[in-house]
């Protein structure tokens, strides 16, 4: 499950590549909901950098589903 959106306020510095990935590999956030058992709204949330947290057994099902580690999903921007 990944957590609330933040505040618009509350800019970081981690970036989530889920689109890259997804569209690397030929996949809509749908079935990546579908294997992951997370909603597209959370991943939605995740993809587009407003998730707080993420759990870390939703973070290595989305990295099994995409055949990724967890730094290819997630990035520090500079």
């Amino acid at each position: 499950m990944v957590a609330p959106a933040a505040d618009p306020g509350d800019a970081h510095e981690i970036h989530c590549r889920l689109d890259e990935l997804l569209a690397e590999r030929g996949m809509t956030l749908a079935r990546l909901s579908e294997l992951v058992g997370v909603t597209v709204v959370n991943l939605s949330v995740l993809k587009n950098d407003r998730a707080r947290a993420i759990r870390f057994s939703t973070l290595q099902a989305i990295c099994d589903a995409l055949g990724c580690e967890v730094g290819d999903l997630l990035v520090r921007r500079r």
